[in-house]
């Protein structure tokens, strides 16, 4: 009569922000997709308040669409493991969870939009593909820079911290990027597609 089924038909789709908890990492370039979902919930007035599935996690409803917002907590790498195990719970396919990330191949202040792909060097993306043997994800990619220079740590690059200017331009990229999830959601990837890349 309490069964699981009934409940875990509730979200149709998964939005994910991939970064690093801790107040260490707020802020960085690598916590873009922490600070979009942060920004969706903010839109669409969802508090991420819960944890559950090694994630910060909040539940609301987009274009009429039950949706999970989560953060996951287990480090950038092993992203994974928290989106797999929420997956599984839900059921759902990776055609509904949406990934937001950081990409270094875009400049700041600009996205790109994807239904799929490879994980394009993110380790997070990567270790979610692995695990859930897909990449079939669509994902919104939020630009962060490429290294100053060819010699510049790449770790150390993507655990910088954004200039004044940067945040400036970053501050409407992040309302782009939390507008094209909620398209996104409502089945409207290839008008996100054409407003936003």
């Amino acid at each position: 009569m309490f069964g699981k089924s009934k409940f875990s038909s509730s979200i149709e789709y998964i939005i994910v922000g991939l970064g690093n908890p801790g107040k260490q990492y707020e802020n960085t370039r690598h916590n873009c997709g922490f600070m979009a979902i942060d920004r969706l919930a903010e839109k669409e007035n969802c508090r991420l308040t819960k944890i559950r599935f090694k994630s910060t996690t909040g539940e609301c409803t987009i274009g009429g669409h039950r949706c999970l917002l989560m953060k996951p907590s287990t480090f950038m790498n092993l992203s994974g493991q928290a989106v797999v195990e929420a997956m599984s719970f839900y059921k759902i396919p990776p055609e509904n969870v949406i990934i937001m990330f950081d990409d270094i191949s875009l400049d700041v202040g600009r996205i790109r939009i994807r239904r799929s792909g490879s994980d394009g060097g993110q380790n997070g993306m990567k270790n979610i593909i692995y695990l859930s043997g897909s990449d079939k994800f669509p994902r919104v990619k939020i630009g962060i820079g490429k290294k100053p220079h060819p010699d510049y740590d790449l770790k150390d690059w993507v655990l910088s911290r954004f200039s004044k200017e940067d945040m400036k331009t970053l501050n409407e990229v992040l309302d782009n990027a939390s507008d094209a999830a909620a398209l996104m959601v409502d089945g409207k990837t290839d008008l996100a597609m054409q407003k936003y890349n």
